[in-house]
């Protein structure tokens, strides 16, 4: 895929387009993903060691059409060795880099595109683009914990099962795990626990814009699974899944 339409930039050398950036995000992803405990204690340290694979995505006029980021970690290549998901891959990626292991897997931890240019390729030439800034920064394999979008209309399924999904022609039945494979990444395995939130229940139902008046599992908006409710202990969790993919 041709990629010159698609320029990389830091987010450090850009600060200008952070809020912009952070509204594309926002777009994309249910209020409760950015409420995972452990992953803003990490944020510090990834800020420190990995600012250079954090990018804003722009046109060939200069105009903010995306963003993009992950980091680098040591894998064996073996579904065993993978991270948890998302939240352990941030957390591998910082022992790593503090305990001197060399780096040889790079992990796209996100990716996202405007709405208003949504179907125009950007999401891909975006993909693209960072796969080839890995491999030539000498990653022998990339790989990604990708948050399938309509895995939220089948909320009972099994990641595993959903991610073996296919339709007709053999692609995968969500277009985001089809968008991949496209580009040419391979189903690896589900990431059950990729990501978990813990709030009180006053705090999901902010969160989910739902009322939640008893003990129980709930479908909620965008949740690729079930939320477990506990009012005597007044306690939410949910635990997102993702999907393992690899692109080298």
């Amino acid at each position: 895929m041709d990629t010159s339409e698609v320029g990389l930039v830091r987010t450090s050398d850009r600060g200008d387009l952070g809020t912009e950036a952070s509204e594309l995000f926002r777009e994309h992803w249910p209020e409760y993903i950015f409420h995972d405990s452990r992953v803003a204690p990490l944020l510090p340290s990834v800020r420190r060691h990995f600012s250079d694979w954090d990018f804003f995505a722009l046109d060939a006029d200069g105009r903010l059409v995306g963003a993009c980021y992950g980091v680098p970690l040591r894998w064996d290549r073996s579904t065993a060795d993978l991270p948890e998901g998302y939240t352990d891959a941030l957390s591998r990626s910082i022992a790593d880099h503090e305990q001197g292991i060399y780096a040889d897997t790079f992990v796209i931890l996100g990716a996202v595109v405007r709405r208003d240019e949504a179907g125009k390729g950007w999401a891909g030439r975006i993909l693209t683009a960072l796969r080839e800034r890995a491999v030539a920064a000498g990653m022998g394999a990339v790989i990604a914990p990708v948050r399938p979008t309509t895995k939220s209309r089948y909320p009972l399924a099994g990641i595993e099962d959903f991610a073996r999904w296919t339709r007709e022609d053999g692609l995968p039945l969500d277009p985001w795990l089809r968008a991949h494979v496209r580009l040419g990444a391979t189903v690896l395995c589900g990431a059950e626990r990729s990501q978990t939130m813990v709030g009180t229940v006053a705090e999901w139902e902010s969160w989910t814009d739902l009322a939640l008046p008893v003990t129980g599992e709930y479908v909620i908006p965008d949740g690729l699974a079930l939320l477990s409710i506990d009012r005597e202990a007044d306690r939410g969790v949910y635990h997102d899944p993702n999907v393992w993919m690899r692109h080298v």
